[in-house]
């Protein structure tokens, strides 16, 4: 089995990812598909974080826009007034723990790294924002490559592929080697679960994982309570934890080594039970 860069750099503080993570999803806006994800005002905010930093999140991941199927691009001025007050309490509150901005806009990454982010989570790709990837060679923080194809507003309009995992691969072997040719040093990809595919097209990206550890740096799994669990349960992204906490064990043993989850100490639970079974 190849085993990928398991050291990113976020901003003086080295994450190990020899043993998978978590990331813990806070989502500051009232959009968000699942409805425990989004906390307003300082006070809960700070009450999720610590929560979720005590349940063992190695990372939190702090989104102002939501990215849902259908969810319209918010204005950049909006986006800041929601992300910046939160990462600079929580940063404040929690100084050694590592914040990542979820965001597609260059000048929320630059604003939330100098008010204490030191990860950027960008869905888009760069494609939003012809300033993001420069910024990002600029900035030195890690980034996560995610794959979509459309936008959020139409993603989920009947998506297409011939070869869904080859489509991706090539795309992302293509991004990251962008990245690398402006000096993005620590880049993770995330294949996109749910952006722009059908339930089949995500269960056949997460049986070929595995394949994506060829570029050689760190795979994030974003599938927490995703309608790839709900839909073919007939159940609602409230009742998707149990078949989420199933797939985090494939995702595992497939490659994953960052788990971006909603609920924190279940995915703890289940990178101690692949480590047991892994040997």
């Amino acid at each position: 089995m190849i085993h990928p860069k398991t050291t990113i750099n976020c901003a003086g503080k080295l994450l190990d990812l020899s043993r998978p993570v978590v990331m813990g999803i806070l989502n500051i806006n009232d959009d968000s598909f699942y409805r425990g994800s989004r906390v307003t005002g300082i006070e809960k905010i700070l009450e999720t974080a610590g929560q979720m930093l005590a349940e063992g999140a190695a990372i939190l991941d702090i989104g102002g826009m939501s990215s849902r199927p259908g969810a319209v691009v918010i204005d950049a001025d909006e986006e800041l007034e929601r992300v910046l007050p939160a990462i600079e309490t929580i940063h404040r509150e929690f100084p050694d723990a590592i914040l990542s901005i979820d965001t597609i806009r260059s000048k929320i990454a630059r604003e939330a790294v100098a008010a204490g982010a030191s990860i950027v989570n960008d869905i888009s790709a760069g494609k939003f924002d012809a300033d993001l990837y420069p910024t990002l060679a600029e900035l030195q923080v890690p980034y996560v490559l995610m794959h979509m194809q459309k936008r959020p507003e139409n993603m989920q309009e009947a998506p297409v592929y011939e070869n869904v995992v080859q489509e991706i691969l090539d795309f992302l072997i293509r991004e990251v080697d962008a990245l690398r040719q402006l000096g993005v040093k620590d880049i993770v990809i995330d294949p996109g679960f749910g952006f722009g595919k059908s339930v089949e097209h995500n269960y056949e990206i997460l049986r070929s994982l595995h394949v994506f550890q060829m570029l050689d740096v760190p795979i994030l799994a974003g599938i927490s309570r995703k309608s790839m669990i709900s839909k073919p349960l007939g159940v609602n992204s409230e009742h998707a934890l149990n078949g989420t906490t199933a797939l985090h064990m494939i995702a595992l043993q497939q490659g994953a080594r960052i788990l971006r989850v909603h609920d924190v100490a279940p995915a703890m639970e289940v990178i101690k039970l692949w480590e047991l079974l892994k040997g």
